[in-house]
Parts: structure tokens; C-alpha cells; sequence
């Protein structure tokens, strides 16, 4: 089914906020995230004539998108030299999570160790990780945005599960909160 620019830009619309969520989560600087969701419009917009409307919806095709150019600029980044002030370096020593703002409705406010669990994760099975559990996004969905099949989908999150596992169970175990 083809859409007309006016209801193409209507169901893109409707994803703003997940792709936002999706870009602060992947990039973890709010400048950055505007840019990714940015671009990742942009980008739709020119492929719009490609975009084909089917049983998953608009969604998946634009977190494609998202995900395949995150990939290329963190690519294109780790090439890069890096700078790093003094100003800058001294800092990042003084900072601490107890003095940085948090909301406790957003992703921050999660549990430090669970976040710190997620942030150990490979990419890959964090991406997925996130879109299932945080986005809600179906296996099917998953792959469509991603573009892989749906058996990697399934074994990348079953392999992130394991993993957040382990290191949950560690941590509750140091804690105290169980027995082994």
C-alpha cells in the first residue's frame, strides 16, 4: 500500500517518542540522540517512496533506519582521534551518580546494577534486549528492524537474559539478598 506524503509524515509522527527513546538509549547523550532521531527522519523522507505499509507498521522500518545509522557513525567515530581537556578530565574524576539529576520516571532511575548489567552487554544483545523488553517490539518486529532473522533475534535475547542474569544473581548474592 502507498502512502501519500501527508499520511506517511502522520505514522512517522506517531514514532517520534519511541525513536527517541530508542536514540537516547543507544547513543546516551541527549545532543546526539536529537541528531540520530533527526537524520533518521530525514532519511525516511527521502526513502519514502520505498516504504511499503505492512502487517508490522511504520515502526519497524524507522527503527531500522535508526539502528543502521547509529552503527555507521559509531563506526565512523571509533576511527576518529579523541581530545580530551584537562578541564574535561577533571571533570569527569569529580562527578559521581549521587550528584547527577535524575528523573524517576525515565531510564536512569532504573537500578544502578541493572543498568550497569545492560551497559555490559554486547551491542547486539542489547539492542535487542531493549526493543523487546523496554519497546515491546514482537520477535517478528524485532527482526524486521534489525534486519535478521528471527532465530538470531530469539538466541541474542535468550544469550542477554543469561547474561543479565548471571550478573544479577552475583550481585544478589554479594548483597546478601540470596543464598547460592
Amino acid at each position: 500500500m502507498s502512502l501519500t506524503r501527508q499520511q506517511f509524515g502522520q505514522l512517522a509522527l506517531a514514532q517520534l517518542d519511541a525513536l527517541y527513546r530508542m536514540a537516547r538509549r543507544l547513543t546516551r547523550d541527549p545532543s546526539r540522540s536529537d541528531d540520530l532521531v533527526q537524520e533518521t527522519f530525514a532519511r525516511a523522507l527521502r526513502s519514502r517512496d520505498n516504504f511499503q505499509l505492512q502487517e508490522f507498521g511504520i515502526k519497524p522500518w524507522l527503527l531500522r533506519i535508526m539502528y543502521n545509522l547509529h552503527l555507521n557513525r559509531a563506526d565512523r567515530d571509533k576511527r576518529q582521534p579523541t581530545l580530551a581537556t584537562d578541564e574535561a578530565l577533571e571533570q569527569s574524576q569529580h562527578t559521581t551518580s549521587d550528584n547527577l539529576p535524575i528523573d524517576p520516571a525515565s531510564f536512569q532511575a532504573m537500578d544502578e546494577h541493572l543498568i550497569h548489567a545492560l551497559d555490559d552487554l554486547p551491542e547486539d544483545y542489547r539492542t535487542v534486549m531493549l526493543l523487546w523488553a523496554v519497546e515491546e517490539l514482537s520477535y517478528k518486529e524485532i527482526a524486521e528492524a534489525l534486519d535478521i532473522p528471527v532465530g538470531t533475534v530469539m538466541s541474542r535475547l535468550f544469550r542477554a537474559r543469561q547474561r543479565l542474569a548471571t550478573q544479577l544473581r552475583a550481585y544478589a548474592t554479594q548483597q546478601g539478598l540470596i543464598r547460592e
